[in-house]
């Protein structure tokens, strides 16, 4: 039986001891079932007082929790499933002991126990106050418009996390199990996880939208929710937008772009692959079916097709929170126009508007309740007669039942909020409108009568794409909201029977099992090379991540590459200049005084021969590195190669004159006008459009597009079009750094110093064909002895056919620095002697 802990307190931010992160390289121990541990803020539990005056408390579960509907879908003969939340009831700290047994041994539940007034700041305050409103694009451009940001609030935030992390820790066997996490209430949760356990098989979903990027950046603490996020394996949203905004999120304030394979989006994070998932939510279609053969429902039924029905009246219906964001007073508005453009629907036609409450509290709630009851009085007082009333509103809370019973005997279902995560109100509706035999016959119809059913929803929710049968509506235009109202009114039985059949197939087959059993198969799918990785944790607080690599890929270590400099005797030394040399974001791209003296250093050994290879014009070459008398240099992706100062400039490969500009420098031109930022370097054999100071997102959609259109114009040119790191280029066909790799290491056999030492350093894909030429020079063993030191190495932890990598420029200018003291150290030796 596991440990449980009971004493929550107040935890601290986080604790910043790297040591504590497990890398997990013991072995997995065998278990019969998969198990699941599926965290969320509330555990699927009831929990009551024992009503006969004995101690204690009385628990079930929560038949109407997702959390629990998604465990019938996986299957209890495969996985076991672990639940670790919050209870909705306030315990004791004297009765959390036993709580927490009964909870584990009956249901398998791990319950977290927060302090009221943690839990308070953390749920009501910045769960509710900061990110639910942010999260469905409400900004605090007031005190009064949502909460400002309070950092006391977001440390509670952060404080309850951590406790959840403990409470996840004293169950979890980290080698086996998979996490879960749903919702926006436990966004810092996988840091946490992965801080402990670098190899945990983590998923989270987002059961709330995510807001587009112009919204998320207004938030304080907007990179360290993402790179908490980061810390998963696989994130799962509703839809397409919300995937979409979320990526561009990090593409803008991380610089992380995806990339799609064959079908999967994913992201490299420090050599990690997080997975996305897009796929909606679906609704638990047993439950619902049992309880439409309830006789209580058939009951309901009966009693509402009296009220409406045999009096001549239609239903609409709407159900739904009583929150700021459900749009029940746009709603009424429309209701209300209806029956202002249509008179002739006055007296037939009435709108049930169920009011569940609110799950938050404050003053807007009270604002919606007051415009909502005002309004309803108002339409009812001016369209009311004796026996109508066009608005019922049912404020009170229903049964199941009996909202089942309302959505089989309404014409329309009218889902007009203005912006919610998903909402399954559609899929419960068209579920109960297929209805079942004995319901039939409670509604007069035969066994064969086809189904019929008609929604009209808002473009704004999660559920819109996946119903391409409703009427789609702007929830803000009245008029257009009335004009689906009549429109769905209207419309012939046969085109409602088409709609409700396409919609029932969509629901019936998509419904929580598959939703369930469909990101988890993605999760193990994401997960299966956890253990063909090398994994430790670098960082410190919300910026912890995990650095993953394969094991034959490793940072270059500068012990090991010192020790190899010192016992060799003919070096080559190959090395990339923008993105290497010199960082990408510098603005003067020309080298400092310090690059110059460690590059002499090095050329000054006469066991080493240097060069610097470069996108760069020969011009611009030669005026940087004029102080370099034994500089190699290789210009324009190597078309141009110089030995030393003082020799010649070689072409590598043979070329026509460039006619070709005269068709490609208009497309470009266009392309610069179209798009800010981006700008044209005319070389003297290549043309490059760079947009590296353009908007990401569009400067990347246009690169694609000049590709495309630059391929078609130069279709028979003697040229090749490539894309780069923000850029696009045209170049002669045959041009690569590859060449520049080969022609020095040819030069070097035919001068009979066969190097015993090669070190090659680049950042972009250009520089991957200077690796692949060395991996296959020591393969072959022609221009490399087989036994040489070869270090191919790239910038950054990312797929490379290099072996070692090093993260940035100050680690490479710190690596030739101490290549370069022990050129120096044995120069002086020399002239000693």
């Amino acid at each position: 039986m596991p440990r449980i802990m009971t004493v929550a307190g107040i935890i601290s931010d986080l604790d910043d001891d790297p040591s504590e992160s497990v890398c997990s390289d013991i072995s997995s121990s065998s278990v019969q079932h998969d198990r699941l541990i599926i965290v969320a803020n509330q555990l699927p539990i009831k929990a009551h007082r024992k009503t006969d005056g004995s101690r204690g408390w009385t628990f079930s579960w929560d038949e109407n929790s997702l959390l629990l509907q998604l465990k019938d879908g996986l299957g209890d003969d495969e996985i076991d499933v672990i639940y670790v939340g919050c209870l909705k009831e306030e315990i004791h700290p004297n009765e959390q002991d036993e709580v927490s047994q009964t909870l584990l041994e009956t249901f398998k539940c791990v319950p977290t126990f927060i302090p009221l007034e943690l839990f308070t700041r953390f749920y009501h305050g910045f769960c509710k106050q900061q990110l639910w409103p942010l999260f469905h694009y409400m900004l605090p451009l007031s005190p009064d418009l949502g909460g400002r940001f309070n950092r006391s609030l977001w440390q509670a935030y952060v404080s309850v996390n951590k406790i959840f992390a403990d409470r996840i820790m004293e169950v979890i066997n980290p080698e086996d199990d998979f996490v879960w996490i749903h919702d926006y209430h436990l966004m810092v949760l996988p840091t946490f996880l992965r801080k402990r356990f670098n190899r945990v098989k983590l998923g989270f979903f987002l059961h709330s939208p995510f807001p587009s990027s112009e919204i998320y950046k207004t938030l304080p603490v907007r990179e360290e929710l993402l790179r908490a996020l980061l810390n998963s394996d696989l994130i799962g949203f509703h839809t397409f937008d919300y995937a979409r905004h979320f990526l561009s999120c990090c593409s803008r304030l991380l610089g992380i772009s995806y990339e799609s394979k064959r079908g999967y989006i994913s992201l490299e994070y420090y050599g990690r692959t997080v997975s996305i998932k897009i796929l909606p939510v679906g609704i638990h279609m047993k439950q619902l079916q049992s309880v439409l053969n309830l006789p209580e429902t058939e009951s309901k039924v009966s009693s509402l097709i009296k009220q409406f029905q045999q009096q001549g009246k239609t239903m609409l219906l709407g159900v739904d929170d009583l929150d700021i964001f459900k749009g029940i007073s746009l709603k009424l508005l429309a209701m209300e126009q209806l029956l202002i453009q249509h008179p002739e629907w006055q007296g037939k036609v009435v709108l049930v508007q169920i009011a569940n409450p609110a799950r938050g509290t404050g003053k807007d709630v009270k604002e919606v309740k007051t415009e909502t009851y005002s309004t309803v009085k108002r339409i009812n007082e001016t369209f009311g007669r004796p026996g109508y009333d066009p608005v019922i509103l049912i404020d009170e809370p229903l049964k199941f039942y009996e909202r089942i019973a309302y959505y089989v005997t309404a014409e329309c279902c009218l889902v007009t909020a203005v912006r919610d995560g998903m909402n399954l109100i559609p899929y419960e509706y068209i579920i109960s409108r297929q209805g079942t035999n004995n319901l039939d016959k409670v509604l007069g119809l035969e066994p064969s009568t086809p189904k019929k059913s008609m929604l009209v929803v808002s473009e704004f929710i999660g559920c819109s794409p996946s119903l391409s049968g409703a009427v789609r509506v702007n929830p803000w235009n009245i008029d257009a909201v009335s004009d689906a109202m009549d429109c769905a009114l209207e419309l012939s039985e046969g085109e409602k029977q088409m709609r409700h059949e396409k919609h029932y197939k969509y629901v019936s087959s998509h419904d929580v099992g598959y939703w369930a059993r469909s990101f988890y198969q993605d999760l193990e799918r994401t997960c299966k090379d956890h253990v063909r990785r090398r994994c430790w944790g670098i960082g410190f607080g919300l910026s912890f991540r995990v650095v993953a690599l394969d094991l034959e890929f490793r940072k270059l270590s500068m012990e090991h590459i010192v020790s190899a400099y010192k016992r060799t005797t003919t070096r080559a030394i190959l090395l990339d200049y923008d993105g290497t040399l010199m960082p990408q974001s510098s603005i003067d791209k020309s080298p400092s005084l310090k690059t110059i003296e460690m590059l002499n250093t090095l050329c000054r050994d006469k066991n080493n021969m240097v060069f610097v290879v470069s996108a760069k014009s020969r011009n611009t070459l030669e005026e940087w590195f004029a102080d370099c008398e034994k500089l190699g240099l290789a210009a324009e992706h190597g078309c141009f190669l110089r030995s030393k100062r003082d020799s010649e400039w070689e072409t590598c490969v043979q070329f026509e004159e460039c006619g070709w500009k005269q068709n490609a420098e208009p497309v470009m031109m266009l392309y610069t006008e179209t798009t800010d930022g981006s700008t044209i370097e005319d070389k003297e054999t290549a043309l490059v459009w760079s947009y590296e100071d353009a908007d990401p997102d569009f400067g990347s959609c246009q690169a694609k597009e000049l590709l495309d259109h630059l391929e078609s114009v130069l279709a028979n040119e003697p040229v090749t079009v490539k894309r780069g790191q923000s850029s696009v280029e045209v170049k002669p066909q045959g041009v690569s750094k590859g060449l520049v790799a080969k022609r020095m290491l040819t030069t070097m056999q035919e001068r009979g110093m066969t190097p015993d030492f090669v070190v090659c350093i680049g950042d972009d894909r250009s520089d991957e064909d200077m690796f692949e030429v060395i991996t296959s020079s020591v393969a072959s063993g022609e221009l490399i002895s087989s036994k040489a030191e070869v270090f191919a190495c790239t910038v950054g932890n990312k797929p490379s056919k290099a072996k070692y990598y090093l993260d940035d420029t100050v680690e490479i200018a710190r690596l030739m620095k101490g290549l370069a003291s022990v050129s120096e150290q044995s120069v002086n030796v020399l002239a000693f002697e």
